[in-house]
Parts: structure tokens; C-alpha cells; sequence
């Protein structure tokens, strides 16, 4: 399993949540994004993305590479103490699978980007 440091070379969809993944990855076709996502043509086309497990109870991010056959998690952390509280601010304590929000993401861009250098 990597660690957020080896992250920064990876081509991370930022704006892709995990209900929109699987609607390019496992409903091929059934959307209308033609203007803003280019469509999934083969099982070679990948995503890299952020999620919020929140079905333990400390919530969990995960980074994950997804295409048409299959989803690989790369990452996986505990949610840091100090995001905590902006996360229940934003998303309550409901149980899911949710995209990052504004907070956690911002963390997340510091630390992967913290790890490449120039």
C-alpha cells in the first residue's frame, strides 16, 4: 500500500466522486457528460480518486484506481483528528462512501503536493 508521499506522481482526479465513477465505470454510456467527461472507451481508461469511508467509526480515506473490470484501493488512512470535526460539520455522521469535501481535499492536495518536488 503506498503512502501519501509516493502519491504525487499520480494523475488524481480531484472533482471525480464516487457515485459519478461508477456511473463512467459501471454504467457505460448511461450519462450525459459527453461536454464535461470524455466517455469510457475501453478497460484501459483509469481514475484515480479520493473517498470518505465512513461506515467504521473513525472515517477512512482511500485512494482509488478504478477502470471497467475492476477498482484497486492504493491508499488508505485514518481521517487525521484535527479534520475530523470540519468533516462532521459538512457531511454529519451518516454512514457511506462520499467524495472528500472541501476540507479533507485541501489537506489531501498539501500533502501529495508537499511530496513532489520543484
Amino acid at each position: 500500500m503506498a503512502t501519501l508521499r509516493e502519491c504525487g506522481s499520480l494523475d488524481i482526479d480531484w472533482e471525480l466522486a464516487p457515485e459519478d465513477a461508477v456511473t463512467m465505470y459501471l454504467e457505460w454510456g448511461n450519462n450525459n457528460w459527453h461536454s464535461s467527461r470524455p466517455p469510457v472507451r475501453s478497460r484501459f481508461d483509469e481514475s484515480i480518486y479520493f473517498v470518505v469511508d465512513t461506515w467504521e467509526e473513525t472515517p477512512v480515506i482511500r485512494l482509488i484506481r478504478r477502470n471497467s473490470e475492476a477498482s484497486e484501493e492504493i491508499l488508505s488512512l485514518p481521517m487525521p483528528a484535527d479534520l475530523l470535526p470540519a468533516w462532521r460539520r459538512e457531511n454529519g455522521t451518516a454512514r457511506g462512501v462520499f467524495a472528500p469535501g472541501e476540507a479533507v481535499t485541501a489537506w489531501l492536495k498539501e500533502q501529495v503536493h508537499a511530496a513532489v518536488p520543484g
